[in-house]
């Protein structure tokens, strides 16, 4: 990564006074305006100081989120869009609730349309609905779960797509997702950046997997560890109510473990966590059924926590395919645990009781948590302020406990995973108490 790479898109020079700044008095000053210059580190450690102040290297840092003083769009002329794309996750209302309050309220922009149903909105030949977005209309909508736009998965034709945002005249085109959808509105930038149109393109991440590169955490991530810890508590009631009982319980994180590991670390009584970041034995003397029935026979009750994309490596690769969006669609490895830990003591005669959870859609189509929902509330904000200043082809991010803005491509270049050799994973087995490696050799 180069210092280079974090330079986010602008439109051009910010000609507009902010309505922000008619809101000030110089007594009585209400924001601190952000300056184009202030970056936020991206690694603060003392070493990196000292490294960069020895080579003279420009250290890695990303432009700092933030109300500008002068923006780019004159707010009576400017039409917004909001698409919410990709599966479901706590917090996409509150995230189009607070756009649309801090674009109609502090802004004063009226014109917001919301596109339902994904990006397949903006293609005509599906005729989906458009709905003028008003703060009264978006007013509860905080208070329930799923998104009040409709969503929706796959690829569509970005030339058709940015038609529609010519036809409809929009200056402003938010694109609420994970890394799909994001890929997507660079891929819509670069086709208004062909056409020369000025349309400020912004993203804001949405993965409850918490997996975006870059962005310390995403909205949606605390609200289904949150809910985890119940559903694990309660599924720990259930495992220690039975002579060997077992609870199975399977969570997000098709290729990254983040949900798992925070939801054992904040109940501490799961006994085992799976995640894709690890492989494992099955059989074998270190293999996981093996050690399974030593925690059985020493204890008399495990609780067993999976994430959805853990052990793929025991199907065949042909049998996966694709959903829309192009992500592999994982075999079911709460099931295949479940008929393989009983296959196994079965054939041993060794009595067990097993108990299978699987709660995924139950807790992404819920509400978020206070804190997620401020956070929520804070990523919009952040969004309104960049994409208005005339800020394109860029992502809303969070990184040492600051907002910051990202170019869209350096996002999504990789998926977050889980260092199986950091804290994170060293506090959770320290909680559970599993081996360090469930491989043989």
């Amino acid at each position: 990564m180069k210092y280079e790479d974090f330079q986010v898109t602008s439109l051009g020079k910010g000609g507009v006074v902010s309505p922000l700044k008619h809101n000030q008095r110089v007594e009585n000053l209400v924001y601190k305006f952000i300056d184009d210059k202030e970056r936020i580190l991206y690694d603060a450690s003392i070493e990196n100081f000292n490294k960069c102040k020895d080579t003279g290297e420009v250290p890695v840092s990303f432009e700092k989120a933030g109300p500008r003083e002068n923006i780019f769009f004159e707010p009576a002329k400017t039409k917004v869009a909001i698409v919410t794309c990709g599966g479901l996750c706590p917090g996409l209302n509150n995230v189009i609730r607070s756009l649309v309050n801090e674009l109609y309220y502090r802004y004063g922009i009226s014109r917001i349309l919301g596109i339902k149903y994904g990006y397949e909105g903006l293609i005509p030949k599906y005729n989906h609905s458009v709905v003028e977005l008003t703060p009264s209309m978006v007013r509860g909508i905080h208070l329930t779960g799923g998104t009040f736009l409709g969503s929706s998965r796959g690829d569509q034709d970005v030339e058709k797509m940015v038609d529609t945002l010519e036809i409809m005249n929009i200056n402003v085109l938010f694109c609420i997702g994970g890394d799909g959808t994001l890929r997507g509105a660079h891929a819509i930038h670069e086709e208004i950046k062909k056409r020369n149109l000025k349309i400020s393109v912004a993203g804001i991440p949405k993965t409850i997997d918490n997996d975006i590169d870059l962005i310390q955490k995403s909205f949606g991530f605390e609200t289904a560890f949150s809910i985890a810890n119940d559903i694990i508590r309660n599924a720990h009631n259930e495992a220690s109510g039975a002579f060997n009982g077992i609870a199975l319980i399977k969570l997000m994180g098709r290729d990254s473990g983040f949900i798992a590991a925070s939801a054992a670390l904040s109940i501490q009584e799961v006994n085992f966590v799976l995640i894709p970041e690890i492989t494992f034995d099955l059989d074998g003397q270190r293999g996981f059924l093996h050690v399974l029935r030593k925690r059985l026979e020493a204890r008399h009750h495990a609780v067993v926590v999976v994430a959805e994309g853990a052990g793929q490596e025991f199907f065949k690769e042909s049998e996966n395919n694709i959903d829309a969006s192009g992500n592999i669609l994982h075999k079911d490895i709460g099931v295949f645990l479940k008929d393989k830990i009983s296959e196994e003591f079965k054939k041993t005669d060794f009595p067990h009781s097993i108990k299978y959870i699987d709660p995924s859609y139950i807790i992404r189509s819920a509400p978020a948590n206070a804190n997620d929902s401020k956070f929520c509330s804070l990523l919009a904000q952040n969004a309104v302020h960049a994409a208005l200043a005339g800020k394109t082809d860029f992502v809303v991010g969070f990184w040492n406990n600051l907002f910051t803005l990202i170019p869209i491509p350096m996002a999504v270049a990789k998926r977050k995973k889980i260092d199986v050799e950091g804290e994170l994973w060293w506090n959770v087995l320290e909680a559970t108490g599993q081996p360090i490696s469930m491989k043989n050799s």
